[in-house]
């Protein structure tokens, strides 16, 4: 796929994307779990899968919030605090709502087979993972 942009992108690299992925998922667990014990009591920490009825509610939520962070910020906490951002690897624009949604869905693909996916990054010449090419994102050094 040609781009259009006039000069190379500054791709961010595998451990700049993941030391965002670790700043996210540490606030995430910051904010989820007092809600949850505030929502559910104590027993909502039970390894027993029985008492983990509001999963997909959870997933629901965590997805909305970080898709919203993608399209209205251009990238997520952890992503914004590191200087990189999201966007359309064709145009270098922000991508539109539904690649940002197909993109959040590319996770589990990038997941699924041992985070393989996620590790591509490492050695993409883009730095892609497999969610980023799904969705025809990449992830730069803003200039903010």
């Amino acid at each position: 796929m040609a781009s259009s942009w006039s000069s190379s992108p500054d791709y961010a690299g595998f451990w700049q994307r993941a030391a965002a992925f670790v700043i996210d998922a540490l606030l995430v667990t910051v904010i989820l779990t007092p809600l949850m014990v505030v929502v559910f009591g104590m027993r909502r920490l039970s390894l027993d899968p029985s008492e983990h009825s509001w999963d997909l509610l959870a997933l629901v939520a965590i997805a909305a919030a970080v898709i919203a962070f993608w399209r209205f910020c251009g990238a997520t906490p952890g992503k914004i605090a590191l200087g990189v951002k999201i966007v359309d690897a064709a145009s270098g624009e922000p991508p539109a709502a539904s690649r940002l949604a197909l993109r959040f869905l590319g996770y589990f693909v990038s997941a699924l087979p041992l985070y393989l996916g996620f590790l591509w990054i490492a050695v993409d010449r883009r730095k892609q993972g497999w969610h980023d090419k799904i969705a025809r994102t990449i992830v730069i050094n803003s200039e903010d």
